[in-house]
């Protein structure tokens, strides 16, 4: 959920008014254009979800029986929490360093809006995945782990950088050697250890059940990590030595990752094993976990958000523009496409009644419809994502910024 955080755009209404508007504006499109990619990507993936959900996919995935082209999908979706996480703590450093002007402390903006996010995961996103009134379940997913990494990051912020590199890569990389720990219900310490490592029930016998599927810790790693890279995307550095950077970063962590999950070393504690046929082999290597991301998780992810930022550097053309304005309303999208598919879904449902056991849905042969779908809902969405980015950029409304 990936992050659809906006942070960056107090910054770039800074840009616009400075001599270094020019030099910079590539900057901002770059990390708006690859917000909005992400979260292309990530609506692909609730249709899935919406349209296949009578056969779901598991973590890891089944690769003996998951059909390639549903197990590419939702690869391509595991791109989109990581690198929203990423880019919300370097939208956050963007804030607290406007260019040009003093740095400003980020912590009151950090702890509202994440604060705020936690709030929107209890009520309004809970009901769209669900459509139960009142709720029957409360799943603690993408926006609450984003919202408490960002909680974290509001009071870590004022830390010395090498401080917080450190922690982010301690967490990064350390937390598979916990992975394998499971606590019992009974455990006092089960509650926090759940929140902070692993998926499961922590309310289960009551009127709202709670049940959390993103556990927080990693998650916090990868925002301190986009906060101190944050420097990369300061006036200091111009656009080719900030590209160099991001290619160095993004095959260093490919690299690693290639070591690690070749020889099946650490970082990953579902092994890969040669399949059936090529495919099935290239299914297993990629076959990661994402709740919580394993380390060989984020090395795929991050190091490929770090290739694409520094592949549209400098690119300013109708694909980076229209990607850029979904990048510039994350927050409405988020919301927008949540509850397009719920109103769509009940209503094909009303229609044409279930179709695979109480859902409807698409058949394992028709996959494809997921992707047609999926095409089609990009345009509806645009329109008012341009709207409402336009309107972010003439109102003075405070509240209008958090989202």
């Amino acid at each position: 959920m990936s992050s659809a955080i906006p942070l960056q755009s107090p910054g770039a209404a800074v840009l616009a008014q400075t001599p270094a508007a020019a030099a910079h504006r590539s900057r901002i499109t770059s990390v708006d254009a690859l917000r909005g990619l992400v979260m292309l990507i990530m609506l692909l993936d609730h249709v899935r979800e919406t349209l296949y959900l009578h056969l779901q996919v598991t973590d890891p995935m089944d690769v003996a029986n998951t059909p390639p082209q549903v197990f590419f999908s939702r690869l391509a979706a595991h791109f989109c929490a990581p690198v929203f996480v990423f880019l919300t703590g370097l939208g956050a450093w963007l804030y607290a360093h406007p260019p040009g002007l003093t740095p400003r402390p980020a912590r009151e903006f950090l702890l509202k809006r994440g604060l705020l996010i936690i709030g929107l995961e209890l009520t309004l996103v809970s009901f769209a995945w669900s459509g139960d009134f009142p709720l029957k379940v409360i799943y603690l997913q993408v926006m609450w782990a984003i919202g408490f990494a960002m909680v974290v990051l509001a009071f870590a912020s004022s830390l010395s950088p090498k401080l917080l590199a450190a922690v982010g890569l301690v967490i990064v990389f350390g937390h598979n050697a916990l992975a394998g720990i499971n606590l019992p219900r009974e455990h006092a310490l089960y509650e926090i250890w759940t929140l902070m490592l692993h998926r499961g029930w922590l309310i289960e016998d009551a009127a709202v059940k709670v049940r959390l599927t993103y556990p927080a810790l990693p998650w916090v790693g990868v925002i301190l990590l986009g906060w101190v890279a944050g420097p990369l995307f300061g006036q200091a550095l111009d656009g080719h030595r900030r590209r160099r950077w991001l290619v160095a970063l993004g095959l260093g962590c490919w690299a690693l990752l290639l070591v690690l999950r070749g020889f099946n070393i650490y970082g990953e504690n579902a092994p890969w094993v040669a399949g059936a046929d090529t495919v099935h082999t290239v299914m297993s290597f990629l076959n990661y976990t994402k709740y919580p991301p394993s380390l060989d998780f984020l090395l795929m992810t991050l190091g490929a958000g770090c290739l694409v930022l520094a592949a549209i550097e400098f690119s300013d053309n109708a694909a980076t523009r229209v990607l850029s304005t979904f990048g510039g309303a994350p927050m409405f999208y988020y919301l927008l496409h949540l509850y397009l598919l719920l109103v769509s879904y009940k209503i094909l449902l009303a229609v044409f009644g279930p179709n695979q056991g109480t859902r409807f849905g698409v058949s394992p042969d028709q996959f494809w419809v997921v992707w047609l779908v999926t095409a089609a809902l990009i345009p509806v969405l645009y329109l008012p994502c341009r709207a409402f980015a336009n309107y972010k950029r003439r109102t003075k409304r405070a509240w209008v910024r958090y989202f």
